[in-house]
Formats: structure tokens, C-alpha cells, sequence
């Protein structure tokens, strides 16, 4: 896949070692469907694979970052066991890209990051956003375990008692909070200036010698991977036996109806 076929994201490298990475579909809110998910995980693998990046940038476009998950997709789940096991694949594939990812990666938080969109930004090595902007795991709140990292990321960025308040309550962490917490790094006042920012830290980052960042990023990714072995695999099970679920559709009819779903454990 090059730059000139990605449909979902736009990729771009600079002289100084950053290389951009930017989800381009305001219009869906940057949902993770099928595309989305396949062309960021290869644009990460392209990454690992380039010996002149130094350093990567994860924005987006519009007010939100990601909405998460897309509702058709998980209907299409519901229905098939094949797109069910597809799904699973494709988010450990995902998380798999960024714990083997040598280079820091800094997120622009410029608006809401919810359910997936929470997981890929906590997932980064730095998390810029904007006061305005939330973070949230929304999985229970459709009828959904957090099975595509949640149950890894957020409890290393805020400690596992704030991870599983939030977590089973899918109630979200306003900027500012999550910056007390330590889910946010780094705090600027306007959606706009989230990108540049990020970009300032990522250029920071390529001046210093590559060799230390990308072992000590190497030897943190150690420790993220083996508490992925610990949770990932269970949570990626539990997730695909909830997207065949009754409470999944309506979870997703209740959030789509604007009204309080009436779950019953099928």
C-alpha cells in the first residue's frame, strides 16, 4: 500500500525523521471500520520497517478524533461468525503494530476519542489534546467487553482502580482530568493547536540520537507486551462473544434512538 492509495488516512514523511500519520474521514468521524483499521496498521508496519523514521505523529481531522467502532460493522458481526473473527484479527493486528513499533508516537487529541479512538491514543508514547476534548471507553455502554486494548492501555495510563471505574461505566475522562490522571501528557487551550504541538514534541524527539529512543522504546514496548499476553487474548474472546450478543444490538439501537438501552444478559 503507498500513500497515494489510502483512502481512510494520509501519510506523510519529512526530512527531519516525523513521519505523519492522519485519519481523514470527518464525515464518519473517523469511525474504525474495516478500511480504517487495515490502512493503519499498515501504515505502522510501514514504519517499523523505515530506517529513516524517527519519530511519528498521529492526528486526525475534524472535531473528533475517532468515534470508535463502527455500528455496521458490528451488525455485519452480529450476523456472521467469519466477520466476527475478521474483527478480532484486525484490532490484535492493530494493537500488535503499535507495541512493536521501535519509534515514539505522539497523538493530537483535537476532540473526542472514544471507544477504539480512546485505545489508539492511550496507545501512543504521547498524548497531546485539547482542553475541550474527552476520552472514552464506550464498549459496556453498547453491550460490549473492551476486549481491542482498553483492558491493557487505560490501566497503564491512569492505574487500574481509575482503568476499571472507568472502563465499566464507559464514562468519559474530560482533558483536564485526564491530564491529572496521566492519560494526557500534554494540554493545549484550542483543537488547533493539538496538531502543531505534537508535532513540536515528535521533532524534539527525531533531534535526539536514534539508537537510545528506539531501545529504551523498545525495551517499554517489553513491558507493554507482556501485559498484553496477560489480558489481550482473553479480552479479544470475551469481545467476540458479546459482538454475536442481543445486548450489542441494542446497545447500538438504544445510542442510535437516543434512549437508555434495556439490557437482559443475551
Amino acid at each position: 500500500m503507498t500513500p497515494d492509495t489510502l483512502t481512510a488516512v494520509r501519510f506523510s514523511t519529512h526530512d527531519d525523521g516525523v513521519r505523519e500519520i492522519v485519519l481523514t474521514r470527518p464525515d464518519v468521524l473517523n469511525r474504525f471500520d474495516a478500511t480504517l483499521h487495515h490502512e493503519l496498521t499498515t501504515t505502522l508496519e510501514a514504519v517499523r520497517d523505515d530506517p529513516e523514521a524517527r519519530a511519528v505523529v498521529l492526528a486526525s481531522t475534524g472535531e473528533v478524533f475517532s468515534a470508535g467502532g463502527d455500528f455496521a460493522l458490528m451488525r455485519e458481526a452480529y450476523e456472521d461468525g467469519t466477520v466476527r473473527r475478521s474483527l478480532v484479527d484486525d484490532a490484535r493486528r492493530l494493537l500488535d503494530a503499535f507495541l512493536n513499533l521501535p519509534q515514539p508516537v505522539v497523538a493530537a487529541v483535537q476532540g473526542a476519542a472514544m471507544g477504539l479512538g480512546a485505545t489508539v491514543a492511550l496507545a501512543c508514547d504521547a498524548v497531546v489534546a485539547a482542553r475541550s476534548a474527552t476520552l472514552a471507553d464506550t464498549h459496556v455502554n453498547v453491550g460490549l467487553v473492551a476486549g481491542d486494548g482498553g483492558c491493557l492501555v487505560w490501566p497503564q495510563a491512569v492505574g487500574m482502580l481509575r482503568a476499571r471505574r472507568h472502563l465499566l461505566t464507559g464514562d468519559p475522562l474530560d482533558a483536564e482530568t485526564a491530564y491529572r490522571l496521566g492519560a494526557v501528557t500534554d494540554l493545549v487551550d484550542t483543537p488547533g493547536e493539538a496538531h502543531p504541538a505534537a508535532m513540536a514534541i515528535a521533532r524534539r524527539i527525531a533531534r535526539r540520537a536514534p539508537l537510545a529512543v528506539q531501545g529504551t522504546k523498545r525495551a517499554l514496548n517489553v513491558v507493554s507486551r507482556r501485559r498484553a499476553a496477560e489480558v489481550v487474548e482473553l479480552s479479544l474472546a470475551h469481545e467476540e462473544s458479546t459482538l454475536g450478543s442481543e445486548d450489542m444490538l441494542e446497545g447500538i439501537a438504544a445510542f442510535t434512538g437516543r434512549r437508555a438501552p434495556r439490557f437482559h444478559g443475551r
